[in-house]
């Protein structure tokens, strides 16, 4: 297939994608020949151990990182095609993105971060949009708050807010609960799912929680950059 289009029931579509990382004699090889598929408004979760590609994976699939080779093709867009700036546009309207770290703006406000995406995208209506959504993760409370001000499952929830904003149809996590304690890290998890189905998004996740992973449709676990097993839920 070379006209660039996925199939309509198809969310993401990864074709002999390779990757390698650093220079010289640190270069390593990441990513070798990955093909995958991930349906429509499917949950898939990206599982092995430290170093097997998960992340990059992850970051490919959001368009983060490029490539060496291969075809990455997202809601019939393929991005490989994409120069810098219509890659972000791109980004912006139709993959949300979730870190371990939270990555929020610390000199804005919660309201603020969330909003700035839609400005970015020049959406009309970003701050009530943004409050709109910071109110549907439990933080109505919390709009002109720092991220300093605010403990890590809040931040987390900052940053979900953010995500979802746009209406992306594509989610991705990154470790969400990494930096959480168990309790906390339980309600970021059944806000995402929550976010997830009554959005139809598609949602793909790299975890270390099998508990976590379980709740996925289907699991795809890496080692050394290959994919190992993918088993449905």
């Amino acid at each position: 297939m070379s006209d660039g289009k996925a199939s309509p029931a198809t969310a993401i579509r990864l074709e002999g994608i390779d990757l390698s990382l650093g220079r010289g004699a640190a270069r390593v090889h990441v990513l070798r020949g990955i093909s995958l598929a991930v349906a429509r408004g499917e949950a898939v979760g990206l599982v092995g151990p430290s170093g097997s590609g998960k992340s990059t994976l992850l970051m490919v699939m959001a368009g983060l990182e490029r490539p060496d080779a291969g075809r990455v093709v997202v809601e019939e867009t393929d991005l490989v095609g994409l120069d810098e700036d219509a890659l972000a546009r791109f980004r912006g309207r139709r993959i949300g993105i979730v870190f371990q770290s939270f990555h929020l703006v610390p000199t804005m406000t919660a309201l603020e971060n969330v909003a700035l995406p839609l400005e970015l995208a020049d959406r009309p209506g970003a701050h009530a949009r943004a409050r709109a959504e910071l109110e549907a993760v439990g933080l109505g409370h919390r709009l002109h708050h720092y991220p300093a001000q605010l403990s890590g499952g809040e931040q987390q929830r900052v940053a979900i807010a953010r995500a979802v904003a746009p209406d992306p149809a594509i989610l991705v996590a990154d470790e969400p609960t990494g930096n959480l304690d168990e309790t906390t890290g339980r309600q970021i998890v059944d806000l995402l799912f929550r976010l997830k189905r009554d959005r139809g998004a598609t949602l793909v996740l790299v975890t270390h929680d099998n508990g976590l992973a379980r709740l996925c449709d289907r699991t795809v676990r890496l080692r050394s950059g290959v994919v190992e097993e993918a088993v449905a839920a």
